[in-house]
């Protein structure tokens, strides 16, 4: 067959030659609103420079999107490793984390990256953008790729190669520079003008537009407190010797992963008993501790191991939920479509929460109310509650960080604990592993194992539980009196058992394809680690079940 047929978005379909390229047919996708990013191809994100080898449907990929702005990012982070291959070809480049619109770096020798040093950085990135210079998605052979990594000592590149096993290696390529393609990239510089670099810490922020703001750079918000547990667990990362997955998969090879496991362990409960500590040396103040996080950080396992740590130190924790203080369907106020926002605060009877809280503290003993949520209102008779002593309350909630959930409780007597999943490993040297991928990993796996979705499902319902956490959480996150990280580095090499099978039930004809497609290709990079080796009381067990805490 020397010619295929390509449907595009306006409806229009033409004979094609067998491996045109998509970047031949840009003048059949119509008046577009932004610049293309990227297409699907058959429902699978794909650079324009793919060559198509099958009848396709093809539709375009917008920078104005949330797909166009992800893939905007990464095009950005390769052309500052670009820059700063020319620029310091002897200093390697190490993504970090994010912080909002932001990613951290730190140049790999551990030194401080100097102001001039930046200026000539984003300087380089100008002019790369202003020669409007092509990317292009192509392959290496093998052995090719893996000599060109270690010529330019990028190791973790290098030794993730390890987990491959194709002859031919995808990558990103401009001009003499080639990177590892992990996700499809803007078609040439000139789309990347948008960005800025800004001293921070011992390194540099790489700053760009949020989604949906074109080309408008907001004002930087930092998270000091969010930073402090990134980088102490970085700087663990390396000291035990796993800050990207080609170590960590090595540890498997190796069969010392059992070892490193009860390190990562050790060290996550070693960080939650300093948090217990905290709250014991304001016992005689503290009465309430409150919990937030965003969706699948293990908020929940992580309030069971809190009262574990404060019933040590011979405290009485007191667990209630937000859950019950719900008004009920017919009160709830409605989202811009019509149906009931449980996620918001108005959802929850807050004078009737601070009345109980106050009576509580007053030593009084109260009613819990009983949340029905099949009949969608309270139920008749709760449980009895007093508060003794030593008691203190834990309440986890989304809203847990918000102080107009409690407003009559005077700030001292709350403590506020916000719990996340905040991802210190590396793909490799220049690609970092979003939070929210490992977060929408064991959201689905939980969602199969205890209530038998299917993984198009948790896709399709997670922007929606993305846009909950922007409004609801993320801005209260600084106001936190500590912050703990419950993602273990090991984990999605546990979560790819569960995942895989899930991921491969969703059909190219599925609008959440595209994303499984993206995750698979992401997960490939593990090697796996049994399930069994996982510890019951771990955090983990709340996703993949088996947990020695009742739930």
């Amino acid at each position: 067959m020397d010619e295929i047929q390509v449907h595009f978005n306006t409806g229009e379909s033409v004979t094609c030659p067998l491996g045109i390229r998509v970047d031949e047919l840009m003048g059949k996708f119509g008046s577009l609103r932004a610049d293309i990013a990227a297409v699907r191809i058959n429902n699978k994100i794909m650079p324009l420079s793919t060559r198509l080898d099958i009848n396709a449907v093809i539709e375009p990929v917008l920078l104005d999107g949330s797909d166009g702005a992800m893939i905007y990012r990464r095009s950005l982070a390769f052309l500052l490793a670009k820059a700063a291959r020319k620029i310091f070809p002897d200093r390697g480049l190490s993504v970090g984390h994010s912080l909002g619109n932001t990613y951290y770096y730190t140049f790999s020798q551990e030194k401080k990256a100097l102001a001039e040093e930046i200026t000539r950085l984003e300087a380089a990135m100008k002019k790369l953008s202003s020669a409007d210079l092509p990317i292009e998605y192509c392959y290496m052979a093998y052995g090719e790729a893996l000599e060109l990594f270690t010529m330019r000592d990028q190791t973790d590149t290098a030794l993730l190669l390890e987990q491959r096993s194709e002859s031919k290696i995808p990558v990103n390529q401009c001009g003499d520079f080639a990177d590892l393609y992990i996700e499809p990239l803007v078609p040439r510089t000139g789309l990347l003008k948008a960005f800025e670099l800004m001293a921070y810490q011992d390194g540099f922020l790489l700053r760009f537009p949020g989604v949906g703001k074109g080309g408008v750079i907001e004002p930087f918000e930092d998270s000091p407190g969010i930073f402090s547990v990134y980088r102490e667990y970085k700087k663990w990362g390396r000291i035990i010797g796993v800050h990207a997955v080609g170590q960590l998969n090595r540890f498997v090879s190796d069969r010392t992963i059992k070892e490193y496991i009860r390190i990562a362990e050790a060290f996550q409960a070693k960080k939650m008993a300093e948090i217990a500590d905290r709250i014991y040396e304001k016992k005689d103040q503290v009465k309430v501790v409150l919990i937030a996080g965003p969706s699948s950080s293990g908020k929940t396992t992580s309030a069971k191991r809190l009262s574990i740590d404060l019933k040590v130190m011979g405290m009485e924790p007191v667990s209630i939920s937000l859950d019950d203080y719900y008004l009920g369907t017919d009160k709830t106020p409605r989202d811009e479509n019509g149906q009931p926002d449980f996620e918001c605060l108005e959802a929850l009877d807050v004078p009737y929460l601070n009345e109980q809280l106050l009576t509580l503290f007053n030593g009084d003993e109260v009613e819990i109310p009983v949340f029905d949520f099949k009949a969608g209102r309270r139920r008749e008779g709760g449980k009895k509650l007093r508060l003794g002593r030593r008691s203190v309350l834990i309440v986890e909630g989304i809203h847990g960080l918000n102080d107009a959930l409690t407003p009559a409780i005077e700030r001292s007597k709350k403590f506020k604990l916000y719990v996340s999943a905040l991802t210190q490993l590396n793909l490799d040297d220049h690609n970092r592993i979003p939070t929210s991928d490992n977060r929408l990993l064991r959201r689905m796996v939980r969602d199969n194992q205890f209530r038998g979705a299917g993984a198009e499902k948790t896709i399709r319902m997670w922007p929606s539980v993305q846009k909950g956490e922007r409004k609801h959480i993320f801005p209260f996150q600084n106001s936190a009196d500590a912050a703990f990280n419950s993602a273990l580095d090991y984990e999605l090499a546990v979560l790819k058992f569960y995942a895989d099978p899930l991921l491969r039930s969703v059909k190219p004809n599925m609008t959440e394809y595209a994303e499984a497609v993206r995750l698979l290709s992401f997960l490939e990079n593990f090697a796996p680690i049994p399930p069994q080796y996982v510890p019951g009381t771990s955090i983990l067990r709340e996703f993949i079940g088996e947990s020695e805490f009742k739930y």
